[in-house]
């Protein structure tokens, strides 16, 4: 449908004279990255328009333009539409034609993304060039209704054993990271991209991060992480620095997901990591309160929890009818001195599958990482597990919840028996045995046959402050002389009489040697 121009003499005039161009409009106002535009009734939310300062060519020529400026209607009024500029703001001026291109904002897709830094519109940014066999796909979309999908039941091993024994996550799932600034939240998720790396090619999942109001540096950073990791081979990073326009900060998570969706589509696995959806909100309060939308709760608009529910929801698991394909969705929310409670955060947490919470009084223990058990929660839980995962992690958030408590009495106790005295050392075994470098994630086979140690008494003759260094020493003993052991695990998934025999074997040749 083709909008009519009326300008506001027209309007009170109530005729459209005839030889008018239904589809442009002229811009009214324009301030802090937001255009009024008068006209262009017929348009519908989420529709790209463009802003040509040239009244005399044709709208094919001034798509080929390469200094075109882009807009994005979000307000639909009784006299006009007010569009966010997707771009260079000061390009755009008052009097200023606008067209309609009659169709939603939408991104490139396609193989080539792949190793690939790009904007949210779908540029990149990296200078390798343009992208090549890319399509068209809207940046939102319907999610998948409840027949479309399937359980969640097929790990996502982040080589993290903290999480993949106590806190699983299974592909499909939407698992929130939540904690102060500067707790490794990120660390978890890159760490997660990272392990990828050593799963099959064929089941390996296309990772998407993306970066939302972060610092240029940091993202290039992570970037040169993945790339000297070889981690790029199979991820796809969309950034909007904190330099970039609040429209761009808004829009990046749902490119990230409409990627992730094209991978989900084809049959294949995907992982978005969304870093971080506080800052989205913010920007996306900046540019509702400039758009003269009513304030809510800590001046959010009322829509703010649609927001980012439409976009958490597009993660699927799908049924084999549509292909079998997955959409895995690690959300990022910063809190403010650990208040979960506030607006944002909860929002989120009632979105999502389960949550990782991140306490910073642990990191500042040296803990890494920071994970508080007792908050931390997985509701797709052991369905997302191997095996023998489930074989060997059963005990173990229980057992540090227990410690946690003991840890907290044994302050005020002068003097402990022996059974209280042993369930402490032991927490303070399992606590050093679930603590890992950040940047080292751990295959599936090597976490297993780690904690299997652990909770089977195998680092029971190390102190409790020894714990760690004992470990590092059984990774490598089991990568140099218990590569049967890792196997079998690995070939299996689960630990059979035999598997247990041969890992034993291999625990006590260690234990003995390390003695």
């Amino acid at each position: 449908m083709e909008s009519i121009i009326k300008r506001i003499e027209e309007q009170i005039a109530g005729f459209t004279p005839a030889g008018v161009d239904e589809s442009v409009g002229i811009v009214r106002e324009t301030g802090d990255g937001i255009a009024e535009i008068d006209g262009l009734e017929g348009a519908v939310m989420s529709e790209m328009v463009l802003f040509d300062p040239t009244f005399d060519r044709s709208l094919e020529d001034a798509l080929k333009d390469a200094k075109s400026v882009y807009g994005l209607v979000l307000n639909l009024e009784e006299d006009g539409v007010r569009a966010v500029i997707l771009g260079e703001a000061s390009d755009v001026f008052e009097g200023m034609q606008v067209r309609r291109l009659n169709r939603l904002l939408s991104i490139p897709v396609g193989e080539s993304l792949v190793g690939r830094v790009l904007n949210p519109l779908g540029e990149p940014v990296d200078d390798k060039g343009p992208l090549a066999g890319t399509t068209l796909m809207p940046i939102e979309r319907e999610a998948y209704g409840v027949i479309d999908r399937s359980p969640v039941n097929v790990p996502l091993h982040t080589g993290v054993k903290a999480v993949d024994a106590m806190i699983p996550i299974g592909r499909g799932q939407r698992e929130l990271i939540i904690g102060d600034r500067g707790t490794g939240k990120t660390a978890i998720a890159i760490d997660t991209i990272l392990n990828q790396k050593s799963e099959p090619a064929e089941t390996r999942p296309i990772c998407i991060y993306v970066a939302i109001g972060q610092k240029e540096s940091k993202t290039a950073r992570i970037v040169a992480e993945l790339t000297a990791a070889g981690a790029m081979d199979y991820t796809i990073v969309v950034t909007a620095p904190a330099s970039s326009p609040a429209a761009f900060q808004f829009l990046a998570p749902f490119a990230g997901a409409t990627i992730g969706e094209f991978f989900m589509d084809a049959g294949r696995d995907a992982l978005v990591v969304y870093d971080d959806l506080s800052k989205q909100a913010v920007a996306y309060r900046q540019m509702s309160l400039l758009l003269r939308r009513p304030p809510g709760r800590e001046a959010y608009p009322g829509d703010i929890f649609y927001l980012h529910s439409r976009l958490l929801e597009r993660a699927a698991k799908l049924s084999k009818e549509k292909g079998g394909g997955s959409l895995t969705a690690l959300p990022i929310i910063e809190t403010q001195e650990g208040d979960v409670s506030a607006y944002i955060p909860t929002n989120v947490i009632s979105i999502t599958d389960g949550q990782i919470y991140l306490q910073a009084d642990l990191f500042n223990k040296g803990l890494r990482p920071a994970i508080d058990v007792g908050i931390s929660v997985s509701r797709v839980g052991s369905s997302a597990q191997t095996k023998a995962m489930k074989k060997v992690s059963g005990k173990i958030k229980l057992t540090l919840a227990q410690f946690r408590e003991l840890e907290a009495f044994m302050q005020f106790a002068s003097d402990l028996d022996a059974d209280t005295k042993a369930q402490i050392d032991s927490g303070r075994r399992m606590t050093e045995v679930l603590t890992q470098v950040q940047g080292k994630p751990l295959p599936f086979e090597i976490e297993v046959a780690v904690i299997f140690a652990a909770i089977n008494g195998f680092f029971d003759a190390f102190a409790p402050e020894n714990t760690r260094a004992a470990q590092q020493k059984l990774q490598e003993f089991l990568e140099r002389e218990g590569k049967e052991a890792l196997e079998l695990i690995r070939s299996t998934k689960d630990i059979g009489e035999d598997t247990e025999k041969v890992l034993r074997d291999a625990l006590t040749k260690f234990t003995e040697r390390a003695a």
